[in-house]
């Protein structure tokens, strides 16, 4: 029965809306109608309602009446509610089951045990091979005179990386340019290969910020010194010669890796 009444009272507003605003003009198939604005006249009629204090109130259907249930089963809404009778849905507190829910069986979820963890402080190392990097030689897009740190790899975009680079053997045969490479960890293959052309190869570790600072030193007015390796497997690592850790004997004396910073200090190219 609701229906019917919105609709004639919208009918009636529409009426009444007409009446207050006529419209005037020539009729739209007239033929002395034409598409010109200027041969077309219209004329407003004033509002005969002002909106005063008196009269503001929202518009129709704006506000919904609230739905007052067990109230007696006159009203349609007594008793049950609407919710019909018994089930899962007409409980008190029933939402919607989650993801995962059986029926009340065990879930799947819970029937198979969890195995192994996660490690928090594991770095995915992405590999780059050596005839990669003698391609980007031959192309002009590394210089082979300076040493080949994680910043070069970087701004040549010769491979994207987020906890670092392990350098492996691949294309040996094409690597025929004496390097010197700063990376995060090497094959002894790669190691083998670089050192017979007369180069170097050195592991250098860098913690998330300090790689950032490296890749990205235009987001630091100060330079921040860089991070030693923290647990004790990084250090037995990096300390190890066959490796060619940074911190072995016979590497930390004779080259100091020209990517790890050992003191703050200031960034010239540092732009506020």
């Amino acid at each position: 029965m609701a229906a019917p009444r919105i609709s004639r009272a919208f009918v009636c507003l529409q009426r009444q809306f007409a009446a207050s605003l006529r419209v005037t003009g020539p009729p739209r198939h007239s033929p002395l109608h034409t598409s010109s604005a200027t041969n077309a006249t219209f004329k407003i009629d004033k509002p005969q309602h002002f909106v005063s204090l008196n009269n503001l109130r929202d518009n129709q259907g704006a506000r919904k009446t609230k739905k007052r249930v067990g109230r007696g089963h006159g009203s349609g809404h007594g008793k049950t509610c609407g919710r019909g009778q018994k089930g899962q849905k007409s409980r008190s507190g029933n939402s919607k089951p989650g993801p995962g829910f059986e029926g009340g069986q065990t879930p799947l979820m819970r029937v198979f045990p969890k195995r192994g963890f996660k490690n928090a402080l594991r770095r995915e190392l992405q590999p780059l091979n050596l005839d990669k990097i003698q391609h980007w030689i031959n192309t002009g897009r590394l210089d082979a005179s300076k040493p080949i740190t994680l910043k070069q790899i970087y701004d040549a975009n010769l491979v994207k990386f987020k906890d670092g680079v392990t350098l492996l053997a691949r294309g040996a045969a094409h690597l025929t340019t004496p390097v010197t490479l700063e990376v995060t960890s090497a094959s002894r293959q790669a190691v083998a290969r670089v050192e017979e052309l007369g180069g170097r190869v050195v592991c250098v570790y860098h913690n998330k910020l300090a790689l950032r600072a490296l890749t990205r030193p235009g987001k630091f007015a100060v330079l921040p010194k860089s991070a030693m390796p923290m647990t004790a497997k990084l250090r037995r690592r990096y300390e190890d010669p066959e490796r060619r850790g940074f911190l072995a004997p016979g590497i930390k004396d004779e080259y100091q890796p020209v990517s790890f910073n050992f003191e703050r200090q200031a960034n010239p190219d540092y732009v506020e």
